[in-house]
């Protein structure tokens, strides 16, 4: 429905809008457990579904916010490799020319169980042979997604930076336990990081997500600091401007993917030229619509969901709160004369084409 790069594009510009590198889990999520599983008995779900997850997830909702979307990742040449590939290149139209299939190389999956709020996941996989040969560096982009680690250095981070693409960075619990920002080697080639609080107040030694922000934005332009049911903070180091917006109350079903879609949110914003504050609370509420349905990959927000809440909010009274933070919206999204249907993903392995 909508290309936000649209008044921004040149004969000129990179082939790709946004290019990531992961790996990619056939993920399997019940949801409609009352309660964590108990040892010894069987739970029933009342809801089953099965998608591409891992970095699948943020492939995702970066296609379906309407980015030129390129993928590296391995697949197996099993069932399940089969049923991510085909859904990710031609169910959401994601370039997979860096993947590759790996002959006799079973699939990462991951069960995932969400209840009260939360989720307990469950995994199983084997790292993939690296292909043969190896590609080179990726493909030119305006962006690049990256997971940094502690410890790790990603050639193909500082070769993108250098080939002009803005590096968008999150990162992962260190289980070293150290929690150093000098290990993470490639931090200096971002533009923005955006870890949750938890994970910024241990790396920035302080008590308070704003304050880890503001710490995290002396050693990278910009700092966003997801903290959930509050919201997101951000610090820009360049101007000292900063952004606050809280988050949308919602019933979440299933939480699993949601930090990914945040980002993909921030990015388009951030690509589009967007103000702060709006690529905030444009991140915010992909998230938030994420929640509200179970997996990954099956519950990331296009533009018809994007514009179905809208329409709601819109139509509504005592809406004032979203009216302000997201009017920019307003002049973003097409009209519609009745309302939209959502798009999600089929949520079944084995499903035959007819």
């Amino acid at each position: 429905m909508v290309d936000p790069l649209a008044s921004l594009r040149t004969p000129d510009d990179p082939p790709v809008d946004v290019y990531l590198t992961g790996t990619v889990f056939l993920d399997i999520i019940f949801t409609g457990l009352d309660s964590a599983p108990v040892r010894g008995t069987e739970s029933w779900a009342r809801g089953m579904g099965s998608s591409p997850g891992g970095i699948a997830n943020m492939a995702t909702a970066l296609a379906r916010l309407g980015l030129r979307t390129s993928l590296a990742a391995a697949f197996g040449d099993d069932v399940y490799g089969d049923y991510c590939w085909d859904s990710l290149e031609n169910g959401e139209g994601i370039d997979l020319t860096p993947s590759h299939r790996v002959a006799g190389w079973h699939s990462p999956v991951t069960v995932s169980m969400a209840y009260e709020g939360e989720r307990t996941m469950v995994s199983h996989g084997h790292e993939a042979p690296p292909p043969d040969p190896v590609p080179g560096c990726p493909p030119r982009s305006r962006a690049c997604v990256a997971a940094l680690a502690p410890g790790r250095q990603e050639d193909w981070i500082a070769a993108s930076a250098r080939d002009g693409s803005r590096i968008f960075a999150d990162v992962g619990w260190d289980d070293t336990g150290r929690w150093e920002l000098a290990a993470l080697a490639d931090l200096g080639h971002c533009e923005a990081f955006l870890p949750n609080a938890e994970e910024a107040m241990r790396y920035t030694r302080t008590v308070s997500p704003r304050a880890a922000a503001r710490a995290l934005a002396e050693k990278v332009p910009l700092a966003v600091v997801t903290l959930g049911s509050e919201g997101a903070y951000a610090v820009d180091g360049a101007t000292g401007e900063t952004a606050s917006v809280p988050a949308i109350q919602v019933e979440a079903l299933d939480t699993t993917g949601a930090g990914d879609v945040f980002v993909a949110g921030f990015v388009t914003g951030t690509l589009a030229g967007w103000p702060l504050a709006d690529r905030l609370a444009f991140a915010g509420l992909t998230a938030a619509l994420s929640v509200q349905e179970f997996g990954g990959s099956l519950s990331a927000p296009g533009w018809v969901e994007i514009a179905g809440w809208w329409q709601h909010v819109t139509s509504h009274e005592g809406q004032a709160a979203a009216l302000r933070h997201y009017g920019f919206l307003g002049d973003l999204l097409p009209s519609a004369s009745r309302p939209l249907p959502l798009r999600r993903a089929v949520p079944t392995v084995g499903f035959r084409r007819r």
